[in-house]
């Protein structure tokens, strides 16, 4: 299992496009994906990230365990920090 903590930096935080784009990203991986902040979820659920109410400011964990884990928990701190492709 690898683990880490990312900001979100974007001004809207873990929104529905936001959310939207993170999840596309973990379903393309093999590995479970967990993220959170109070409470840890399922990465690859749109409503459970979206329940995480996560704004500006908020430090995520992130923890992916699987055959892919190293190649998904940088795609996904890369997304993260590209303020999830938005231009804000």
């Amino acid at each position: 299992m690898v683990k880490a903590k990312v900001e979100v930096i974007n001004r809207a935080g873990l929104h529905a496009r936001a959310a939207s784009k993170l999840v596309e990203l973990t379903s393309s991986f093999v590995s479970e994906i967990k993220i959170g902040h109070e409470k840890i979820v399922d990465g690859k659920s749109i409503l459970s990230l979206m329940m995480l109410a996560a704004t500006k400011g908020t430090e995520l964990t992130i923890e992916v365990h699987g055959s892919d884990e190293q190649e998904a928990l940088s795609a996904i701190v890369n997304l993260i920090n590209d303020r999830f492709e938005e231009s804000d």
